[in-house]
């Protein structure tokens, strides 16, 4: 077609749709094709004075055209189905592939709407707003709940302003947060992919399955050898789960001890209470670690396992700084017949990007977090092995039935529906997990752990095992003369987040001799090894400051110390030196969120 053709076209198009209000305008296939998508709408709708132009949205194949007439105007977009004297261009120019179809736009005579209804071309409805509409279902969190959004705002604040070092701490990539307030929130979905309880679940099965698809890969596991399930709410219901399946009510487990490294949920007591659930349904005998050197004592482990006879031996870790030996604790746990299971929650990220042993060589059973080193949702996985376990005396094959126990265990066992958004959120960050740049993110996470305990060392500080594997700093500080408690406030002080932590010989975890330190959150920051050089002087001071309070307060330390002059200006003027510090360094998520 020439150019003065499309002119005069464009000029008919014009006259021809100059009509009053409550006439009916077809922008045509030929008015998009020739003259452009927005320059079209803009000029036609121009030509009323009666509507306004809010913005319009190019899709593919579809241009979303949002207006608020002045008054009762009626627009809508020529449609395939629509007789053939309304498009100026052959049907196979108009169904061709840059061929732009406008989605209609209405404007209801119903006094009901408030404001317009954009129609998809199947008329399903996009965007409505009725005036008998409750506005807590659209307003912003400001105005609905302004505490609440102003506590959002502070953490968020606070979150920036400072140093993130509780090492099962990360921050989520923002796809991972778009995941978590999706409309996947509002879908109610018991049962497994194909075999749920309520309809409307297609799409939900679709990304559960895509989960457990990643979940196997990111691993490198074979289907046929691995299953996963990716419902578990959190880590500890998935731990719990699991002995719920393989371990049956007051079975015998073994797990590391709580001050020598290990978890609540790997079966902790006392000498007076049963503390974690896990030690009040089943029968726990904890394994230790040589208290000279922090290291767990493999040989000490073979001998208790031997008169204890577990039915499950837990390798996993909450504050171990040390890679696990899994073919020792393999050895052990075939010598006598227990499964093995490993709780990789802290290292979940590291094995993925290769940084640390793999645990599913010799595990039968493989549970994790997926917000820690992983950097997705707060969730929890639990892998189990499929296919031939061993042979029998007579070489019969003996099958491991972990599957059926497990997802029978999850649901309807303990949990009812999982949380769909969150599932979502795990599968982005297993995406994630798979780019080379994750591997780079995991290589720096442990150089900065490295890094960040050399120069504690050169301090004069007392680090377990006199160093780190994994992302993990676990701090002796007993001969310094402080404890754990008193540690973690004057940090928390000078803005520095980490937890108290027991160590190897401590007699209480409620009185604990150290602080655990971790560096997934500050190396998502963009910290780099010269960073930690900076952290560990911070820390130092800190430290310090506390120390030179205990001593004015005749070797008393209590929390309303720290906030008694002339310390509480140097306190302050600490804080704001760290904070002027973190600062600087990038921080994903939503703004203000």
């Amino acid at each position: 077609m020439k150019k003065g053709d499309s002119s005069k076209k464009f000029a008919s198009f014009k006259k021809n749709h100059a009509g009053g209000v409550g006439k009916s305008v077809r922008i045509s296939c030929f008015v998009l094709e020739i003259f452009g998508a927005m320059r079209a709408c803009r000029a036609a709708f121009s030509l009323y004075g009666r509507c306004r132009l809010l913005h319009t949205t190019r899709a593919a194949n579809s241009l979303v055209i949002y207006l608020r007439p002045k008054e009762n105007l009626k627009l809508q977009a020529t449609t395939r189905n629509e007789p053939r004297n309304y498009l100026h261009c052959p049907r196979s120019r108009r169904q061709g592939p840059n061929t732009l179809r406008l989605k209609r736009v209405l404007r209801s005579t119903d006094p009901n709407i408030k404001q317009e209804t954009c129609l998809n071309n199947d008329n399903s409805c996009v965007r409505k707003r009725s005036r008998n509409m409750s506005s807590q279902l659209i307003d912003q969190l400001d105005k609905v709940d302004p505490e609440i959004d102003d506590l959002i705002k502070k953490e968020k604040s606070r979150q920036l302003r400072g140093l993130e070092m509780i090492a099962s701490e990360n921050f989520t990539s923002l796809a991972v947060i778009q995941c978590l307030g999706s409309c996947l929130t509002n879908k109610y979905s018991e049962g497994y992919p194909g075999q749920r309880y309520y309809g409307g679940n297609e799409y939900i099965d679709e990304i559960e399955l895509l989960c457990q698809k990643r979940a196997l890969e990111v691993y490198g596991l074979d289907p046929a050898e691995w299953g996963v399930n990716v419902q578990p709410y959190s880590g500890s219901p998935a731990n719990f789960e699991v002995y719920a399946a393989v371990v049956e009510p007051h079975g015998r487990i073994m797990g590391l001890d709580l001050p020598d490294g290990g978890h609540l949920t790997h079966g902790f007591f006392t000498v007076k209470k049963k503390i974690s659930a896990t030690s009040i349904f089943f029968e726990s005998m904890p394994y230790k670690s040589d208290p000279t050197t922090g290291l767990i004592d493999y040989d000490m482990l073979a001998k208790t396992a031997n008169l204890f006879k577990p039915r499950l031996i837990i390798a996993g870790i909450s504050c171990y700084p040390r890679h696990l030996d899994y073919e020792r604790f393999r050895k052990i746990a075939n010598s006598v017949g227990a499964y093995l299971m490993a709780d990789m929650a802290h290292v979940s990220g590291l094995v993925a990007a290769k940084m640390a042993p793999s645990p599913f060589e010799y595990c039968d059973i493989v549970t994790s977090t997926t917000h820690k080193t992983l950097r997705g949702p707060r969730s929890g996985i639990i892998f189990y092995r499929k296919g031939i376990r061993s042979t029998d005396a007579k070489g019969k094959s003996i099958m491991y039935d972990l599957e059926e126990r497990v997802k029978q265990t999850v649901f309807p066992g303990l949990q009812g529906g999982p949380h769909n958004n969150v599932i979502a959120g795990v599968a982005v960050a297993l995406k994630l997990a798979a780019r080379p740049e994750f591997y780079d993110y995991q290589r720096q996470v442990v150089s900065n752990a490295r890094t960040l305990a050399k120069e504690l060392v050169a301090r004069g500080y007392k680090v377990v095992t006199g160093g780190t594997d994994n992302h993990i700093v676990w701090v002796d500080l007993r001969p310094k003369g402080l404890n754990g408690a008193n540690a973690e406030r004057i940090l928390e002080l000078i803005s520095i987040a980490c937890n108290k932590n027991t160590v190897p010989g401590d007699k209480s975890a409620l009185n604990p001799g150290g602080v655990r330190l971790g560096t997934p959150a500050l190396t998502t920051r963009g910290l780099k090894d010269n960073d930690m050089k900076q952290v560990a002087k911070f820390i130092d001071e800190g430290i310090t400051i506390a120390l030179e309070i205990k001593t004015a307060n005749n070797g008393t330390l209590l929390k309303d110390t720290f906030n008694q002059e002339p310390f509480k200006s140097t306190i302050l003027a600490k804080q704001q030196e760290v904070e002027a510090y973190a600062s600087k360094f990038f921080m994903p998520g939503i703004p203000d969120m």
